[in-house]
């Protein structure tokens, strides 16, 4: 890679080092959270389907998210960042 592309890819978030799985899960759910924030942006809220073909992985995403609050196994800072863009939790 040349360096201006490498210098790209690191403006942007790029993790080069895949061996810590925890560093790549937590580029996962920024991206999710940042495509949930765009879909927002674009709808005026939070509610992702599962049956909305064009963002069916991020409605599964959001569904998980709501699974996992109901169970009291989210992380209290992902709480924090999706009621900070008013997700809906039921």
């Amino acid at each position: 890679l040349s360096s201006d592309r490498i210098q790209r890819l690191n403006s942007i978030g790029i993790i080069w080092d895949l061996r810590n799985q925890s560093i790549g899960f937590s580029l996962k759910v920024k991206n999710r959270f940042d495509e949930l924030c765009a879909f927002k942006a674009q709808n005026g809220h939070c509610n992702v389907t599962t049956l909305d073909a064009q963002n069916r992985s991020l409605g599964k995403w959001v569904y998980h998210q709501r699974k996992l609050y109901k169970k009291n196994a989210l992380n209290p800072d992902r709480i924090q960042q999706l009621n900070s863009i008013g997700f809906i939790w039921d």
